[in-house]
């Protein structure tokens, strides 16, 4: 018997909003259901500039996920996908360039090949199942990045290659929609793109904005997160799993394996400046260990992290040593990681 369960809500699920030393300040929400995930967005203070970044931002969103989606047959992702050599546009270029740069940083924990073992898994489809070992290596053949061929914007796949951008595509929209609203003259603003949290300034009143990062164990956040004009990405393998013969099979696989990750962490949160370098990373992470998660941010910086391991140990970088308060939920030992 299969057991689906699957959490579309954010992964830094409780947002705590601070208000405005006292004063109410005013506040403006809209959300949307787009690239597959619940979508909130809210602007305090000046409501003018909310009512220019609102005004386009559906279209926006539209557009990446038409560009973008694995699934839609009209999207230049499908095509490449069905052995056409396409076109594409700067950003989407873009974005697939910076996808192979981390699978390179990130010896191939990255990968945006692997779509056809996602699919035979079902986590794409819904159809899930284990598949055997035969056929997993049958479609690790056709995985890797050297299959991808990106040339004056012009994307063609290897024979039977296919890719999908899921790792990176909502982090990059978020970095282009708080481009958009700070160009609109937004100053403060929450933006959470199905987990993938950006943050414009902080409260009119000056303090921070508090995240929630919930607890990979059960219900409740396991611990607090104080950011003003930062990203935090999550990963975990709790996000989205299903159950087969009581045994739980994550979406997150290891591009070696081909099978669920299993590096004994639970739980990735990235903290930085760029969300599509926070999304790649949270899943790259996950998927290579601590003791290499830990080597890449002492060798490439530019990040901080969170990781929660399965014994329940927490391990933070020292940037976030004064911006990360553990509740009464987290029972394990914390750990400070320096350069």
């Amino acid at each position: 018997m299969i057991k689906l369960r699957k959490i579309i809500a954010a992964m830094l699920s409780m947002i705590l909003f601070c208000g405005c030393g006292g004063t109410s300040a005013q506040k403006m929400e809209v959300t949307y259901f787009a690239m597959d995930t619940v979508m909130s967005f809210r602007v305090l203070g000046d409501n003018e500039a909310a009512e220019a970044a609102f005004a386009g931002l559906g279209g926006m969103l539209g557009k990446y996920e038409k560009k973008w989606s694995v699934t839609d047959p009209e999207s230049v992702i499908s095509a490449a996908n069905r052995g056409e050599s396409v076109v594409l546009d700067p950003q989407t270029a873009e974005l697939i360039q910076f996808a192979l740069e981390m699978n390179e940083l990130t010896d191939g924990a990255l990968d945006i090949t692997m779509y056809p073992v996602l699919r035979e898994w079902g986590f794409t489809t819904g159809e899930y199942k284990v598949p055997d070992d035969d056929r997993i290596a049958e479609l690790l053949m056709l995985t890797g990045c050297e299959k991808v061929q990106l040339s004056d914007s012009v994307l063609s796949l290897a024979d039977g290659a296919q890719i999908d951008l899921g790792a990176v595509a909502k982090g990059y929209a978020g970095d282009l929609i708080s481009e958009h609203f700070r160009e609109c003259g937004v100053t403060s603003a929450l933006l959470d793109l199905g987990g993938n949290i950006h943050t414009i300034g902080s409260n009119p009143d000056g303090t921070p904005w508090r995240l929630g990062i919930r607890s990979p164990f059960g219900e409740g956040n396991i611990a607090v997160l104080e950011l003003s004009d930062k990203v935090a990405v999550t990963s975990g393998g709790y996000e989205r799993y299903f159950t087969e013969n009581g045994v739980d099979h994550s979406h997150i696989l290891d591009p070696k394996t081909g099978a669920p990750a299993d590096s004994g962490l639970v739980s990735v949160t990235i903290v930085g400046e760029e969300g599509r370098l926070c999304d790649a990373l949270s899943t790259a992470l996950y998927v290579m260990g601590a003791e290499a998660a830990e080597r890449l941010w002492q060798e490439q910086g530019g990040f901080d992290m969170i990781l929660i391991e399965s014994n329940g140990d927490m391990l933070i970088t020292e940037g976030l040593e004064n911006m990360l308060v553990p509740t009464d939920v987290f029972n394990g030992e914390l750990v400070m990681l320096r350069d």
